[in-house]
């Protein structure tokens, strides 16, 4: 054979082996259709886009034939562990330069399938390598320990200036504790003498508690208001229902009566006002009216509530005398007025007369023509202010609740 024929040959049995290492060239790149590269940018100053979804097929494919890359193709050195992203890079060529599966890549570096790579921007390829620490031994039986069963219980005799959290801190228990081991409510009341179970002795009494574990004192309650100005569209109900009062409180607050009318901008109180009670010793003819006062209550019937408003009013308005004077017309031991119906002048100062038409009723001798205390309806369940002020409508309503408690004595003590 010649050494033409020989070097055909030779050219025959060689040719068939740069075929195939083109080919497995050619196997070592992605398809084209295997994903849609997002390059990145070649100017980290400008915006990135994403990264489209890649399929699942061509990360097969470039896992098995980076896998069959000839040894050549692979870095002698050891393994490079993270990697500076290049302008025109994609993370599926950083992977197939690297050998490794573009899925890794991504999970190394906590990237999704549609994330933003940038040059400049260090991509990890492989797991930092850190010992597994070994886990901690549980800590239950060390933070807990088992209480001495031999330990007797103990006990502390309170003393002045002791409290709850005082007498916990001391023994090393808590609030919480010394309540349930003694039946005790959150507001009970501990004295000096009383002897509380504490738990177990403590050998040594604990430190002085840090004042920033003492139990905050609960907020005091927001102040009630004690006045509403009535708004357009007001009504008493709605008043009562906003203060969660009833419309009977409302009312005997403020001096009015069922049927009365309300207007934008008048104040009304929610509640009774609380008023410093007055007391007087009475002279000889004061004293004489006032059992006047109460014997013709008595004689009518009326309880000793109203003869005791009747009293009260007496005081405010005469200082319990028979006046011939007074504000305007007012005369008598109730100011009552002629030109306002409570008759003449001269029957307003007959004593016994005036005081039967206070009380009013069927009895009453001045008839329709005025509206005595039992003429008005639910008297009795106003206070003591409200029921004087329906009578007398004055410009001092207050001043009537100001002797209550010394009208109720001279009810109960005067003959």
């Amino acid at each position: 054979m010649s050494n033409r024929t020989k070097r055909s040959r030779t050219m025959r049995f060689t040719t068939p082996a740069a075929v195939i290492g083109t080919l497995a060239a050619v196997l070592t790149a992605a398809p084209a259709d295997a994903d849609e590269r997002v390059r990145a940018m070649p100017d980290a100053g400008h915006a990135a886009t994403a990264l489209s979804p890649l399929t699942a097929a061509p990360l097969t494919q470039r896992s098995t034939s980076a896998a069959h890359l000839p040894s050549t193709a692979q870095p002698s050195t050891a393994r490079q562990t993270t990697y500076t992203i290049k302008p025109g890079d994609t993370v599926s060529s950083i992977a197939a330069r690297h050998g490794l599966p573009t899925a890794d890549v991504l999970a190394l570096n906590g990237l999704g399938w549609r994330s933003v790579i940038y040059p400049g921007q260090k991509l990890r390829l492989s797991a930092k390598a850190q010992p597994a620490a070994p886990k901690p031994a549980p800590k239950a039986t060390a933070a807990k320990p088992a209480p001495k069963p031999a330990a007797p219980a103990a006990t502390h005799t309170v003393v002045r200036g002791d409290t709850v959290y005082a007498i916990a801190a001391k023994y090393r228990t808590t609030v919480a504790s010394i309540i349930a081991a003694n039946g005790l409510g959150s507001s009970a009341i501990i004295y000096p003498g009383q002897k509380l179970r504490v738990g177990a002795a403590s050998a040594k009494p604990a430190a002085k508690p840090a004042p920033q574990h003492a139990p905050k004192p609960a907020p005091a309650p927001a102040a009630k208001p004690k006045a509403h100005t009535v708004a357009l569209g007001d009504t008493l109900f709605s008043i009562a229902q906003r203060y969660d009062i009833t419309v009977a409180v409302l009312l005997s607050a403020n001096g009015l009566a069922s049927g009365s009318i309300i207007y934008p901008g008048q104040a009304l109180l929610l509640a009774p006002p609380v008023l410093a009670q007055r007391s007087a010793t009475l002279d000889t003819a004061q004293r004489a009216h006032a059992v006047h006062i109460i014997n013709v209550g008595r004689e009518l019937g009326v309880p000793d509530h109203g003869i005791a408003i009747a009293l009260a009013t007496a005081m405010v308005e005469s200082s319990m005398r028979n006046l011939d004077y007074g504000d305007r017309d007012s005369l008598g031991l109730f100011q009552q007025r002629p030109s306002q119906g409570w008759g003449t002048a001269a029957q307003i100062l007959d004593a016994d007369r005036s005081i039967r038409v206070f009380y009013g009723g069927p009895k009453d001798p001045n008839g329709a023509n005025s509206r005595g205390l039992l003429d008005i309806s639910g008297w009795q369940s106003r206070t003591f202010t409200a029921a004087a002020q329906a009578v007398q409508i004055s410009a001092y309503p207050d001043r009537y609740g100001q002797w209550e408690t010394q009208a109720h004595q001279w009810v109960a003590t005067l003959r």
